[in-house]
């Protein structure tokens, strides 16, 4: 169904970004600033080698949280059995670990840096959506009209034909998101690293603002200030921002409805939006990021997790599912990242059969990795054990 084109005029999206002469940006860019160092110096003190294990449990965080904000709850020990083909008998279950499977699959490509260009090109935008839309259930690509009850299905990377409305908020008419699109690509994709990072909060809700995609278009605003995030700071992705954003998702939301409203007056920027909640917005979305990384950089303080680790460990060995040498083994991945499986037997000071009963072990609770039998070891951060290891990262019974 094509709809009109009502020729909206691209004012009706500005302020797209906080001005360097307004009076929100001290405060803002001193936020920034923080955020850089913080993010900055919570990856210098990562081992270099345990810094794909941690990306690999924050990408399942990252689903978990993003996709619990749009009311889709998959435990991350349910995503982590979809990443090994273990799905649930029941089809709904089985439908939503398979979304956060994309999820994740979208994640790992944007953190191994595949997108094309910058995250906030159209390119981008609609190469994010198409990927993950691409990859889910024949059920989760159907949407219904409120009124009409007619379902639509969602063509990954198309943009929308229709009109919509989503809560109070009427988006711009469909046949006008190409050219609204086209001016969110140049205010935001070729800003230097400072101005992106205050800028990304001003991205997201103008992306939302857009709604570009009938459907998918919470978790692709995510997936792209995660990309931003990523490319600006450096990351590393060992940390999340949508998990900031559930555990405040009323504020969130608050935020950004907030942002949809216009100027409230001549002191209010000079926008047709309002350019206090915007700078409300980015406010709230800088310190949630800022909270995330002190969250991460708590969690992997070098003696507290080797503690909390070897204290399982010994847990595991007194009721026999861990062999006694195991620990000794943990040990030495925490301080050197990575061990060639030719050292494992010094390492537990045991015999070649019992070193590989050791590995085995530690294995078959998904603690130790390697890309193949014979390559190095490694530490994994299995979700699991999450709340044993990194504890509050998780929800224990599946709530925020």
């Amino acid at each position: 169904m094509i709809t009109n084109d009502k020729r909206e005029n691209l004012s009706l999206m500005e302020p797209l970004t906080i001005g360097a002469d307004s009076k929100h940006r001290p405060e803002l860019t001193d936020l920034a600033v923080e955020l850089a160092a913080k993010s900055a110096g919570l990856r210098r003190s990562l081992p270099e080698r345990l810094l794909g294990s941690l990306a690999n449990l924050v990408r399942a965080m990252n689903c978990y949280y993003s996709n619990l904000i749009e009311g889709h709850d998959t435990h991350p020990i349910d995503i982590e059995r979809a990443l090994k083909g273990d799905y649930s008998q029941d089809v709904k279950k089985r439908d939503l670990q398979l979304e956060a499977k994309a999820h994740i699959a979208v994640q790992r490509w944007i953190d191994e840096h595949g997108l094309p260009t910058r995250a906030t090109t159209i390119e981008s935008i609609k190469e994010i959506h198409r990927r993950f839309c691409e990859q889910l259930p024949e059920d989760l690509l159907w949407v219904q009209e409120p009124l009409t009850k007619e379902k639509t299905k969602v063509v990954p990377g198309e943009l929308r034909h229709r009109d919509v409305q989503v809560g109070r908020h009427f988006p711009i008419s469909a046949p006008s998101v190409p050219r609204f699109l086209q001016r969110y690509e140049e205010a935001y994709s070729t800003l230097g690293k400072t101005e992106t990072l205050i800028a990304t909060a001003a991205a997201h809700h103008r992306l939302a603002w857009i709604h570009p995609f009938l459907d998918g278009n919470g978790r692709v605003a995510r997936l792209v200030s995660h990309a931003t995030l990523l490319d600006a700071l450096d990351t590393g992705a060992v940390w999340s921002v949508a998990r900031g954003l559930a555990r405040n998702v009323d504020e969130y939301r608050s935020h950004l409805a907030a942002c949809d409203l216009p100027r409230l007056n001549d002191l209010d920027g000079r926008g047709n939006l309002s350019e206090a909640n915007l700078a409300r917005f980015t406010k709230f979305f800088l310190s949630v990021c800022l909270d995330q990384v002190r969250l991460m950089e708590g969690l992997m303080q070098p003696e507290l997790l080797r503690s909390r680790i070897l204290a399982w460990a010994d847990e595991q060995v007194r009721i026999n599912k861990l062999p006694s040498k195991a620990n000794k083994l943990l040990e030495a991945l925490l301080y050197r990242g990575e061990l060639p499986r030719g050292d494992v037997a010094a390492v537990v000071d045991t015999g070649e059969r019992n070193a590989r009963r050791v590995v085995a072990a530690l294995d078959e609770l998904g603690v130790v990795a390697s890309e193949s039998t014979r390559a190095p070891l490694r530490l994994a951060f299995p979700a699991a054990l999450a709340s044993r290891w990194m504890p509050g990262l998780f929800p224990d019974n599946n709530g925020v």
